[in-house]
């Protein structure tokens, strides 16, 4: 099979050949036929393309694993609906490509068939770009390996993305975002996403260097944005989160759980957010631990219990010398507390350094939804 599909090939070949291409852990080692239409799984082998059809609702009903040498074009208007919990979900290895050509008017849509958090996988992409849990490690979802050496690595670009209701997860410690980026590299462009109404977080990046920008965290359970193993995201820009429900913190920040001093360091550089939380006067707007450092301007928050809570010695220590900085915040309300900070054994310590108050206007409009995220987006 030369190729998945080819242009003027009909939706049943896509099906088909997916099917029949699938792993056995989804069809016992036998070749699959199609129960729904429009059904696709499998893999994306070297040298195949797959292009999906922007007028089509297709049927993702195993996990779709686009393999080194592949390629998965999705295009402007395409709608993907996921059913099977953790076993329906899209996955780009490292060395794969995916580009997602949404427009404004026509944004691509991966979502659920039951509208529940938590009912499919979600998007994981894996690249060898740098990270700190040894030079390369195994993703807790989709068992893919993610790591390297090339920090500018290309997984491929996504623009005007929905991932809707996934974050499935196997157990408490093993769960799928909305967007996973595992060693994800400069060479990925990833612009207007929303991750809504996920189980777990919104975005998580586990090391890598790729940046984004004109992101939308809605609603999801866990974290809205969450970073750890090293990642250094230089030009990421205009994030809004608005969080409802049980949802967690706006940013979980971390360096590396098991040694705080890990290289690289996470030290992301992020300009334009807005975190607005669950319920007024409840909640973290930011947690920043395990040694993480990073540099963040241009920060609106919202009516949360504490802005900023920092956590171990490592991170008090960026705090102090600058490497860990939030500056020109404006804070919404006066009962927010600025921040909230404890050592490594847990004794209260100042760390009202890490941030430093001004105006503007966040993401874009304040706590307004910003101008850029009309249109394509929902539940704002």
């Amino acid at each position: 099979m030369k190729k998945l599909l080819r242009s003027g090939f009909g939706i049943a070949l896509v099906a088909l050949s997916l099917a029949s291409c699938s792993s056995s852990d989804d069809n016992n080692g036998g070749t699959t036929t199609p129960t729904k239409p429009n059904e696709i799984k499998g893999t994306v082998k070297k040298g195949e393309k797959l292009s999906l059809d922007g007028t089509k609702v297709y049927n993702l009903t195993g996990k779709l694993v686009v393999e080194e040498g592949g390629t998965l074009t999705i295009p402007a208007g395409t709608t993907i609906i996921g059913t099977g919990g953790t076993s329906a979900y899209i996955a780009v290895a490292q060395g794969g490509q995916i580009f997602v050509e949404g427009t404004k008017d026509k944004p691509v849509v991966m979502t659920a068939a039951e509208k529940k958090r938590g009912s499919w996988g979600g998007l994981v992409i894996c690249g060898r770009a740098p990270i700190n849990k040894g030079e390369t490690a195994t993703a807790e979802v989709s068992d893919l390996t993610y790591g390297g050496k090339v920090a500018n690595d290309n997984s491929g670009s996504i623009k005007f993305l929905r991932i809707e209701y996934s974050g499935a997860n196997y157990n408490s410690e093993k769960e799928f975002n909305g967007l996973s980026l595992f060693g994800v590299g400069s060479g990925t462009t990833i612009q207007y996403v929303q991750a809504h109404e996920g189980s777990d977080d919104g975005f998580e990046w586990f090391g890598g260097t790729v940046s984004a920008q004109y992101l939308v965290s809605s609603n999801n359970d866990d974290d809205q944005f969450d970073w750890t193993e090293g990642w250094n995201g230089q030009e990421n820009a205009f994030w809004f989160s608005k969080q409802s429900g049980t949802a967690d913190k706006g940013f979980e920040a971390d360096n590396n759980a098991k040694n705080r001093n890990a290289d690289p360091t996470s030290n992301p550089t992020i300009k334009g957010i807005t975190l607005l939380p669950a319920v007024d006067g409840k909640g973290t707007a930011m947690k920043l631990r395990e040694g993480t450092k990073g540099k963040m301007f241009d920060v609106v928050i919202g009516d949360y219990e504490t802005a900023f809570d920092v956590e171990h010695d490592e991170t008090i220590t960026n705090v102090n010398n600058g490497t860990l900085l939030v500056s020109n915040v404006k804070l919404i309300s006066t009962k927010t507390k600025a921040t909230k900070g404890k050592n490594t054994k847990g004794d209260t310590v100042d760390v009202s350094k890490v941030f430093t108050a001004g105006e503007n206007k966040g993401a874009g409009n304040g706590t307004a939804t910003p101008d850029w995220a009309k249109g394509w987006t929902v539940g704002l």
